[in-house]
């Protein structure tokens, strides 16, 4: 079973000042989230499959309705 890694950028679009929050999410090939992890700093280097963001404010993944994938991020692997 393929799993993939994926960074979620949790900001605020209404606020800018407030800091985004970071969280690591471990997913099947389906979408299956099997493991969540919230981290404590911005990543310094490029290790994650995928990168997602979300701008509603929210800090809970559980409680966000959508996320805006970003191709070529610069934390996102090289394929």
């Amino acid at each position: 079973m393929k799993k993939r890694k994926i960074l979620v950028i949790m900001s605020n679009r209404w606020e800018r000042l407030k800091k985004p929050h970071f969280l690591e999410v471990l997913c099947d090939e389906k979408g299956t989230v099997l493991k969540e992890k919230r981290l404590r700093a911005q990543p310094k280097t490029a290790a994650f499959d995928e990168v997602w963001e979300n701008d509603e404010g929210k800090k809970d993944f559980a409680a966000c309705h959508r996320f805006a994938r970003k191709y070529g991020h610069k934390l996102q692997r090289a394929k």
